[in-house]
């Protein structure tokens, strides 16, 4: 006999649907049968799955990304007010969202506001001998420095331009980034039979759904997909989804797994002296080799990240 606590891969991906619709609606109200519904359960059944599949309850999921969307608001749209993306993130009162994210952060939005800016914020404060503090910009200028030198040696290119809209065919994944591996030999294993790996140019895509900066890394959330170039059916095994048209700053790179994270936040660095400011669609890689049998254990890759 089965434990009641073994899910279905079926079962994961509609949990899925059901965190993505979610995440497409935290603006507003949410509740227990409308989520259930999206993911075609019963409330009754869909409350028991969803926290054996996530780890959490519906409410502790829907409360952690409402503060973790607010928290990429005080660090991407500082010019937001916080009583605005407390209104944005779904809360109806200022008081609970502040309680909720001094208790989810350990500080005040406000006090988040000020005091975390991004890894290269522009103001470095640092204690002087008598105890005042001191403002300073050489770390500053040290860092940008030093990740736009990156950039400029390492990316092969790095332009300003609209994708495509894509077709994909996808598996979500939550946990550390480094495994995400074994969502795509789910993927994979599903795709062959179906002719989707023997498409010309085939490409995988990863989409963070999350960033490691604001999301405890066991529960960051990703996609791993497959670009269709054909109809296919799903049989509940994956998702499809269209990823629309996205204006993105694309930075093409040649690059070993232990370069990926220098990647991305030199590639954040040069959004930022460029004068671009991140939309609120996930950022995404686009791959056109498969690393692991390049003889220099290099891959090809686009990063996208996605600009108003």
């Amino acid at each position: 006999m089965s434990s009641p606590n073994i899910i279905s891969n079926k079962t994961i991906i509609r949990v899925g649907r059901a965190i993505d619709f979610v995440e497409e609606n935290l603006d507003r109200k949410l509740n227990l049968e409308e989520v259930a519904k999206a993911a075609y359960f019963s409330p009754y059944h869909f409350h028991r799955l969803f926290k054996i599949v996530t780890k959490e309850t519906l409410n502790e999921f829907v409360f952690r990304k409402r503060i973790e969307k607010a928290a990429h608001f005080l660090l991407h749209q500082k010019e937001k007010t916080i009583t605005e993306v407390s209104e944005k993130v779904g809360f109806t009162s200022l008081s609970s969202f502040s309680r909720g994210f001094k208790k989810f952060y350990g500080v005040s939005p406000e006090e988040f506001k000020k005091q975390s800016p991004s890894k290269f914020s522009k103001i470095c404060k640092t204690k002087s001998k008598d105890g005042q503090i001191e403002v300073r910009f050489e770390q500053y200028i040290y860092n940008i420095n030093n990740a736009l030198n990156w950039i400029k040696m390492n990316a092969i290119k790095t332009d300003v331009k609209t994708i495509p809209d894509m077709e994909l065919a996808y598996i979500g994944y939550q946990g550390k980034m480094d495994l995400i591996g074994n969502a795509y030999n789910e993927l994979i294993k599903w795709a062959t039979p179906r002719g989707v790996m023997n498409q010309e140019n085939v490409r995988m895509l990863t989409i963070y759904h999350d960033s490691p900066k604001i999301t405890d890394p066991n529960k960051i959330r990703m996609s791993a997909c497959v670009v269709l170039s054909q109809k296919v059916t799903s049989d509940g095994q994956v998702n499809l989804k269209t990823l629309p048209a996205t204006k993105c700053i694309v930075s093409r790179f040649e690059v070993t797994s232990k370069e990926f994270q220098q990647a991305w936040e030199s590639s954040f660095v040069w959004m930022s002296e460029q004068g671009y400011r991140k939309s609120e669609r996930d950022p995404f890689e686009i791959y056109y080799n498969n690393g692991q049998e390049h003889p220099n254990g290099k891959w090809i890759v686009d990063l996208c990240i996605p600009v108003e």
